[in-house]
């Protein structure tokens, strides 16, 4: 079996893992790739999505895996042209990815299927969105496009609204785009990820992250700081009604609409006084949920996702296990800001588990910073505290120049448990 994975982040070092350790022992190639996932992937020569597909035809890939979400709305959309090639694409089509690409599409998608989400409306201009306010604090202001995890702040005050609007409307950070102005949901967060084929689904391990740069959740936002994983996140009870009030209507209302959908699917939920809602949606699992929920995702990833692309169900061929991972992001100096790169890393040899974001080797053969979230360290443990406790252990083996780093992953927002 040969398999593409696209993409060159943390998520994707952690897929190209997952996937390559499967019993089906595939052949993995990555585009664009990195340093460190090219050490257990093959490189592909291409320069954009209609050279890959043409290498991938050339090279006869059994199944193309999509990891950043940018590739599925660029252009004609990497799904979309898999399909013209007859590659089986484990991702959705671009239409279907407007559930990311698109805040205010994906909101009327949910209240079109009468699936709980807070109230917003859409507005295109800065007095547009002060009047949506009407001085009700605290609210929350997302960008209606990709943003890189980084377009959306909650604003407890006129200050804090009037800085995300300078930034976003007047100074476009993230390019042209409307704004959502929502009501902002109080409760724990939690990241839900399902495999959806057509109208079926599994749901994989939930996790948690951390958005802001510093520890008590204090800080700018970021793409993510560290995440916890596992089944126990949340009981049994509250899942079944994810399921029933969120999952589930979502898969049904992607067929009603007319939506293809073979892929990752996150829901981003707040478990509110009122019951679950949904946040967001990402069309592909999250960064850097997915290097902590990989580690407990066993039996035979590439075989699912082949035979998902194909449009077979096969549940069967995935196994979960009931414990804890957790992973701590190291950022580099400046993020989220800006990043700084070329600072020399040390002790990765000595780590179990870590996933490359942010790095590549310098003329010297030694890694060294290259991005604004760098590495993950990653461990795991059947119960909650011993996982913390390794993934932590781990990350202090690693030093670099102006590293950033919570010590409170995994453990904020525990402390009643």
């Amino acid at each position: 079996m040969k398999i593409l994975v696209v993409g060159k982040g943390g998520r994707e070092h952690a897929l190209v893992r997952a996937l390559g350790e499967s019993p089906v022992a595939p052949e993995v190639f990555c585009f664009p790739g990195s340093d460190a996932i090219l050490r257990m992937a093959k490189p592909v020569e291409a320069d954009g999505l209609e050279s890959l597909i043409e290498w991938m035809k050339q090279a006869s890939v059994d199944l193309c895996v999509a990891g950043e979400e940018s590739y599925l709305v660029t252009g004609e959309g990497l799904a979309n042209l898999c399909e013209e090639a007859g590659i089986p694409c484990w991702g959705p089509p671009k239409e279907s990815a407007q559930l990311e690409a698109s805040k205010a599409f994906a909101k009327a998608f949910l209240e079109r299927h009468g699936i709980p989400t807070g109230k917003a409306s859409t507005v295109t201009t800065v007095d547009e969105a002060r009047a949506a306010i009407a001085g009700n604090y605290p609210v929350v202001l997302k960008f209606d496009g990709l943003a890189a995890g980084k377009g959306v702040a909650v604003c407890t005050d006129e200050g804090m609204a009037e800085e995300f609007l300078e930034e976003v409307m007047v100074q476009r950070r993230f390019g042209a785009g409307d704004l959502l102005v929502e009501e902002c949901l109080t409760g724990p967060e939690v990241s839900v990820f399902a495999a959806v084929i057509d109208d079926r689904y599994v749901i994989f391990t939930p996790a948690r992250d951390y958005k802001r740069l510093g520890e008590g959740d204090l800080g700018p936002n970021t793409g993510g700081m560290g995440a916890v994983a596992s089944r126990k996140l949340v009981s049994s009870e509250v899942l079944e009604q994810i399921e029933a009030t969120i999952v589930a209507p979502t898969v049904a209302g992607l067929k009603k609409d007319g939506l293809p959908y073979r892929g990752f699917l996150y829901f981003g939920l707040m478990l509110t006084p009122d019951g679950p809602k949904v946040i967001e949606y990402n069309c592909r699992f999250g960064d850097p949920e997915c290097q902590a929920v990989m580690p407990l995702v066993g039996g035979d990833l590439a075989s699912f996702c082949l035979a998902g692309a194909k449009g077979e169900f096969a549940p069967e061929l995935l196994r979960f296990d009931e414990g804890w991972s957790v992973c701590v992001v190291l950022a580099s100096a400046g993020y989220p800001e800006s990043s700084r790169s070329g600072d020399r890393i040390e002790g990765l040899d000595q780590v179990s588990r870590v996933d490359h974001a942010g790095t590549r080797l310098n003329a010297e053969g030694v890694w060294e910073t290259n991005g604004g979230r760098v590495l993950a360290a990653v461990a795991g443990g059947q119960d909650r505290a011993s996982a913390v406790a390794a993934a932590h252990a781990e990350a202090d083996k690693i030093t670099f120049e102006g590293a950033q780093r919570r010590r409170d992953i995994g453990i904020l927002h525990f402390e009643e448990a």
